[in-house]
């Protein structure tokens, strides 16, 4: 299989393993990997929407699997989608400090997922 196509299936995989995570109890992901007992009713919302955003974008990546015409453009988005999560991550571990373990390490995972990204968008067809 092609690169850009290994890389976008991939990209579908792990944000909908994430968003489901998020999205499907978002009670039960706060207590179990934030520490947060009870989860606020408006955040339990903003988990679903992150959900459904991060669900969104994935079934794009699968879709532009089978598009030459998109696949450009759907690695690209995985570029800015990465950048944009570490940039915000980044503000906050400034302006708020160091927050759980799983957080962080989606920070780091974001960070290396950018250049690899751009790599693979910087790739031929």
């Amino acid at each position: 299989m092609r690169i850009k196509q290994a890389f976008l299936i991939l990209a579908f995989i792990m944000v909908s393993i994430i968003a489901l995570l998020y999205g499907v109890s978002p009670q039960w992901f706060a207590r179990t990997f934030l520490g947060v007992v009870d989860l606020n009713l408006n955040v339990a919302h903003i988990l679903r929407a992150v959900m459904g955003l991060y669900l969104g974008l994935g079934l794009f990546w699968l879709f532009a699997v089978s598009s030459t015409k998109h696949r450009n453009t759907a690695v690209l988005t995985t570029v800015i989608f990465a950048a944009g999560l570490a940039s915000g991550r980044m503000v906050s571990l400034v302006a708020d400090g160091i927050p759980s373990p799983l957080l962080v390490f989606y920070t780091i995972i974001e960070l290396a997922l950018v250049p690899v990204a751009y790599w693979v968008y910087r790739l031929p067809e």
